[in-house]
């Protein structure tokens, strides 16, 4: 009873498990077991902040598609102009294409790790497979959720168990929710929490994913249900890992500098396979998060044009592929002389905000138009909340940003 209880419960989910498998790409797990390894659970504070700001524009864009059958940047573009949607469209592209720098590199780093092969060659490999999975598989939504539950619950019943043999201080790790100051030196681990939380183009995608399920506004609550179930996977498994590494990696004072380092806090369970096994699981990150990203911002951009919103549709694989051939080249490029991949992949992430203000601002228009959403636009604390998310972002953009720029500077 109990099983079937469960099957039940797991086929009425699914864009949760596809938004938490996007944002929990290798960036994800680097940023957090480098802030683990040397800060221990000090920001556990801004990934419960970075994830309730997510949850409120995930169940925002969630609301809306369950009440339209039109996409979201397609009303955005008959309320507000097609240049308005075309403008967010970009800025999700962009942002889309900042993450794959990143799921890139994870997949080099953690295949060399396995193999001993060059980190180099691998992206151009998963790259292409990843192209043929665009444009040779049927059903994609289908299959993309059935894959992307797999590699969820896989990460979370492997870090899980995992502390339970390591038995780390709970005390210690509840504190982590009380917020501390800090300074320069902590600002980017605290700007790439953020970054790998609270990610706007996906949240922007859920209209899309409920739209894909069939859902309509009868199925309101299973909806924010999911929506709230993806954002608390998501922020779950950053705490576990940073758990995980603050109690393996900090107390011997391990410098994260590749994913055979950060495959330590796994020996514990996995004993001297660790390396291999935690690669995998790195590698099986990385995949997913370059495959479904590359669609999400793909399938904005082609939406926000006008040129097809679904991704069965043709223009919107094209524009997908274009992201994965674009991060794959920008990944080969940037690896050339840029130092430490580790800091690379973090600050890849964290730069991944410069795009998103206008998503948010588009969000926020479109939930509050009486005539768009009628009884179900936004409450007052509902904006209230949406408008912190909104200032958070812009701040940390604004301080990014020069440093992005430094950082390319460099390269």
């Amino acid at each position: 009873m109990m099983i079937n209880k469960l099957k039940e419960w797991l086929r009425s989910i699914g864009p949760a498990f596809i938004i938490a498998a996007v944002v929990l790409g290798p960036g994800s797990i680097t940023t957090s077991t480098k802030i683990g390894s040397t800060q221990g659970s000090v920001f556990f504070w801004a990934i419960a902040l970075a994830a309730f700001f997510m949850a409120a524009y995930t169940n925002m864009s969630a609301r809306f598609g369950m009440l339209h059958k039109k996409s979201i940047l397609g009303v955005m573009a008959e309320k507000y102009g097609r240049w308005f949607s075309s403008a967010i469209g970009l800025s999700s592209f962009f942002a889309a294409l900042s993450f794959q720098f990143g799921n890139n590199l994870g997949v080099g780093m953690g295949m060399e790790t396995l193999t001993g092969i060059n980190a180099k060659i691998w992206p151009p490999i998963f790259t292409l497979f990843a192209i043929t999975l665009i444009f040779f598989t049927k059903y994609l939504y289908k299959t993309l959720e059935k894959l992307m539950m797999f590699i969820v619950m896989l990460m979370i019943i492997a870090f899980t168990v995992n502390l339970i043999f390591i038995k780390p201080d709970l005390t210690t790790s509840i504190k982590g929710f009380v917020p501390k100051p800090f300074f320069d030196e902590s600002f980017n681990h605290f700007v790439a929490i953020v970054g790998t939380t609270f990610v706007l183009h996906c949240a922007l995608y859920q209209s899309y994913l409920v739209q894909n399920k069939g859902w309509k506004i009868g199925d309101l609550t299973k909806g924010i249900r999911d929506s709230n179930l993806g954002v608390l996977l998501l922020a779950l498994i950053s705490i576990l890992i940073i758990i995980t590494a603050a109690s393996t990696l900090w107390p011997l004072k391990i410098n994260v500098n590749s994913a055979a380092d950060m495959a330590f806090q796994l020996e514990i369970l996995f004993g001297s396979y660790s390396k291999y096994i935690f690669a995998l699981g790195f590698v099986s990150a990385a995949f997913s998060s370059l495959l479904v990203n590359a669609v999400i911002g793909g399938g904005l951009l082609s939406d926000g044009l006008g040129l097809g919103k679904s991704m069965d549709e043709r223009i919107p694989k094209v524009f997908t592929a274009l992201i994965l051939l674009s991060g794959m080249a920008i990944s080969i490029y940037g690896s050339n002389g840029m130092g430490n991949p580790v800091y690379s992949l973090i600050l890849a992430q964290a730069s991944s905000m410069l795009a998103v203000p206008l998503i948010a601002i588009g969000l926020l228009l479109l939930l509050n138009n009486q005539n768009v959403m009628g009884k179900y636009k936004n409450t007052l604390f509902q904006n209230i909340v949406a408008l912190a998310g909104f200032i958070l972002v812009f701040v940390l953009v604004y301080v990014m940003y020069k440093k992005l720029i430094d950082y390319i500077g460099t390269m």
